[in-house]
């Protein structure tokens, strides 16, 4: 595991953009994450209608989440936001 790049544990929904948001910290940078609500509910296989229940979704596949968000940070494949949007 890469310790220069550290996750935040709270997440939030960005309701704008419809997306679960959490934060990396990669050598003191912070880097805003994104999981789209529309890639939780095909984990999911269901609509999520709920805070609390997309909220759950993403915390069961947050470590897989993580670590694509790191392979992208890696790779920089950050948009021109700074942001890393994963799937």
């Amino acid at each position: 595991m890469n310790q220069s790049i550290i996750f935040a544990d709270e997440q939030r929904i960005s309701a704008d953009r419809q997306a679960v948001h959490f934060d990396a910290q990669q050598s003191g940078v912070m880097i805003p994450c994104f999981v789209a609500i529309a890639d939780l509910q095909k984990h999911h296989q269901g609509e999520l209608t709920s805070e609390k229940a997309i909220l759950d979704v993403f915390s069961q596949y947050r470590f897989d989440y993580e670590d694509l968000a790191q392979e992208a940070i890696e790779a920089e494949d950050i948009n021109e936001r700074g942001e890393v949007w994963v799937s």
